[in-house]
């Protein structure tokens, strides 16, 4: 019984937010690879850990909500996000060409 309300649950909720619709998630891209580069995942070998991408969503959503306050518009945050995306790949850059220096 807890399976089955569990289950119609979970298609209210969907129908609900509407999450089954095939375009929602279009313009997440950015965000989902910036907060996954935040949390260390590496681009060039996509080695990560699933808490460090917790952590670079948090951090994300933190940086993402403090633009927001400061009132820029939705234009200037994803210029804003393609900074600072670029900001840690070069990071990652560098710190991948030290350890391989360092062998």
């Amino acid at each position: 019984m807890c399976g089955v309300c569990s289950g119609l649950a979970g298609v209210i909720f969907t129908a609900y937010t509407g999450a089954a619709y095939p375009l929602n998630g279009i313009g997440t891209e950015l965000d989902t690879i910036a907060a996954v580069v935040i949390g260390g995942t590496l681009l060039t070998g996509g080695s990560g850990f699933v808490i460090g991408s917790m952590i670079g969503v948090l951090v994300y959503g933190t940086i993402k909500s403090v633009i927001s306050f400061l009132g820029a518009e939705q234009s200037w945050m994803r210029i804003s996000v393609g900074a600072l995306l670029l900001v840690f790949v070069v990071v990652q850059r560098v710190l991948v060409a030290r350890s391989a220096h360092r062998r």
